[in-house]
């Protein structure tokens, strides 16, 4: 078990020691890049030719390969054949692409575990996953890393100096838990190092109840069980997010201790994802990339906008889109086609929200597999599919407008913390059905963002101190160390708002010996009387008017200056009680709203919020984001109806691209609006 310890650590100083991180990777953040994923492997090399001829036409700048290719770079055990890939690279070179290399250990090889059974993932049940899926490997397996690093040095040792070569990607998706022998030695031993001694962690885990007391620490079983003690299960989500941090970080160390610094690294992120913490997974890497799909082919743009502001959080920069779908997926439950021009506008709508590529997933129909019917660019019989040119007409767009975004990013007075101890807690313990943490978020952020107020997406221990406005819709899991950061931001003179079930718990998801909102209380002034589930809506009146839904918290005022924004009318034990309170302290303001509301009484929550910040545009349903280097400022506007919309140019702006015509923007259509001084081209120069 030392070993185990032993191998995390020195994979993490690696990752921290080694050559430069590519924080400033060149290609990552010089222009604008649309590209997809190819699989030379699948297809005969006579085809490649064509393929690659196809993305040049269509004007696409970089393609990602490799990732699931393990069998074909290591076909026996210690024998690399990476021959066909330095043709496919060079050959995507000659059209002018770009190459991103995925390390393919999401697929290992049949040879591996065959020779070694050990590195497949078990399930919480015992039952082991066979080969022939992917995902099979146990990132816990100290066998099954040693060669998952081998295969990534022995890639960056080949390309890690290829011009072509621009990024690498770890792994694909990753995050699946595995519950193996390896997994649970690592987990006795990560017990052991956060807690020191057995005693400590049953006091920290209040194991008195139940008789849960343990002995030793390889009593504790590793498990993700819902009905175990909350303190067990929050520390199996973090032990799991411990080990794909290192599992990651291995592979990074491999990559930059052979590769051009100049070379960033990734991995592709499935969004609401709750395996692990994306931030302490990101800690190693230089770029944050997800995988943006539309299951169901209706895009929720609202939610998408929020969905990229998490991810642009995970690093604090721009980031890319991994994978988007040309047109459906084949994993829904009904997996409608998007209509034309959506694809074209969630490409924009992902720039405007900091992605600096995007890449569609995948550029050709695989001849057999489990994926044959996932939408595609190409056909299985290599001729373009009807959504090629509206993805091409975007690259072309990419192309020319690049250069004026290039080194832009989206700038935010307003923050939401996501804390995914508290999610973790709230879904181990709903106690209302119907409390859906992620949808809450939602709820929150739409109405301001409707008002046109940019939003960033940070964990509670990020640096707060240039918001104006910090929003925190259930911080539940609050620590000491986060609530007095907290605290300072406030008397520095930042805005606070807690959200239902805020500060209930600490960090060993364990109620606080205070009311909620736990160590916030003090700087409050005020705390929670009592909360109720509620099966019936409870009507909220005062400076905020709406309706509390499935939550309902009653608050108790403690200070004389603490002030009441809204109360109760409902009967019973609602009664007349203060449902939002508010206190100046310092030279800022901390708000508790105790209710869930509805989307009414979020929209007058948010109005008083931002009734002190200018509104950067009207809710007149057309989407307006912008991106901004110091005083260059590009303004990017979305109509996501499929009809015309009123929509004028800014005065004193210039309209650099868009679909506007007497005065309106089109259906699906866009506009590209350079706000400050720019150089670059415009619609009147084309």
């Amino acid at each position: 078990m030392p070993r185990l310890r032993f191998a995390s650590l020195l994979a993490l100083l690696l990752a921290l020691a080694g050559p430069a991180a590519a924080s400033d990777a060149p290609f990552a953040a010089a222009s604008l890049s649309i590209g997809t994923s190819w699989y030379p492997e699948q297809w005969p090399e006579e085809r490649w030719e064509a393929d690659l001829a196809l993305m040049e036409r269509a004007h696409f700048r970089v393609v990602r390969l490799g990732e699931f290719a393990w069998a074909r770079m290591e076909p026996a055990d210690g024998q690399f054949d990476f021959a066909w890939l330095d043709r496919a690279i060079a050959a995507a070179e000659r059209h002018g692409l770009k190459v991103v290399l995925g390390t393919p250990t999401a697929a290992p090889p049949i040879w591996l575990t065959e020779a070694h059974p050990d590195t497949l993932r078990m399930d919480e049940d015992g039952r082991v996953q066979p080969h022939g899926g992917r995902q099979q490997g146990s990132g816990a397996s100290a066998t099954y890393r040693r060669y998952a690093v081998r295969i990534a040095r022995a890639m960056a040792q080949r390309y890690g100096n290829n011009p072509a070569v621009v990024g690498w990607q770890i792994d694909n998706e990753l995050g699946v838990e595995t519950f193996d022998r390896d997994a649970s030695a690592r987990w006795h031993q990560w017990l052991a190092d956060r807690y020191g001694t057995v005693d400590a962690l049953n006091r920290r885990w209040s194991t008195e109840y139940w008789s849960q007391r343990y002995q030793r620490f390889d009593q504790v079983r590793l498990t993700l069980d819902r009905d175990q003690n909350p303190a067990l299960v929050l520390d199996a989500h973090r032990f799991f997010t411990s080990t794909w941090a290192s599992y990651v970080a291995e592979q990074v160390a491999a990559i930059r201790a052979h590769a051009d610094p100049r070379q960033f690294v990734t991995t592709n992120s499935t969004l609401w994802n709750d395996r692990y913490d994306a931030y302490p997974v990101h800690a190693s890497l230089d770029l944050a990339s997800w995988d943006a799909y539309v299951p169901n082919g209706r895009p929720d743009w609202m939610a998408l906008a929020l969905h990229h502001a998490v991810v642009r959080g995970f690093k604090r920069r721009n980031f890319w889109v991994m994978e988007a779908q040309p047109g459906w997926v084949n994993w829904g439950a009904n997996n409608r086609t998007l209509d034309p021009g959506q694809t074209r506008e969630l490409a924009w709508q992902a720039v405007a929200h900091g992605a600096d590529a995007v890449l569609y997933w995948q550029w050709r129909s695989a001849p057999g597999g489990q994926e044959q019917y996932h939408g595609t660019l190409v056909g299985a019989d290599g001729t373009p599919m009807p959504v090629y040119p509206e993805i091409a007409r975007t690259a072309a767009e990419f192309a020319r407008i690049g250069p004026l975004l290039a080194g832009t990013a989206p700038q935010a007075e307003i923050a939401m913390l996501y804390s995914r101890d508290s999610r973790w807690a709230i879904e181990q313990q709903r106690f209302a059905r119907d409390y859906d943490p992620v949808a809450v978020m939602k709820d929150w952020y739409r109405p301001l963002f409707a008002a046109g107020q940019p939003i960033d997406v940070l964990p509670p221990d990020a640096d707060l101190s240039r918001y104006r406005l910090v929003l925190a819709p259930w911080l539940n899991v609050l620590d000491g160390a986060t609530a007095a950061a907290l605290e300072r931001y406030v008397r520095g003179g930042g805005q606070l708002i807690l959200g239902p079930r805020s500060g209930m718990k600490d960090g060993d998801n364990a109620l606080w010996p205070m009311r909620q909102p736990g160590p916030l209380a003090g700087l409050l002034g005020a705390h929670v009387e009592a909360f109720y589930a509620l099966d019936e809506t409870a009507p909220v009146i005062g400076a905020v008017t709406g309706i509390a839904r499935s939550w309902a918290e009653t608050l108790a005022v403690d200070r004389s200056d603490v002030e009441v924004i809204a109360r109760y009318a409902a009967g019973g034990w609602l009664a007349g009680k203060p449902a939002i309170v508010t206190r100046a302290i310092g030279r800022g303001r901390v708000t508790y709203v105790g209710a869930l509301l509805d989307v009414d009484g979020q929209a007058a929550l948010a109005r008083m919020l931002v009734r002190d910040v200018p509104t950067a545009a009207p809710a007149d349903g057309i989407e307006r984001a912008i991106r901004q280097d110091g005083e260059r400022r590009i303004l990017i506007a979305i109509n996501h109806a499929d009809h015309p919309a009123p929509f004028a140019v800014p005065p004193r702006a210039r309209l650099v691209l868009g679909d506007l015509s007497e005065g309106q923007i089109a259906g699906h259509g866009i506009a590209v609006i350079a706000l400050a001084e720019n150089h670059g081209p415009s619609e009147s120069s084309k």
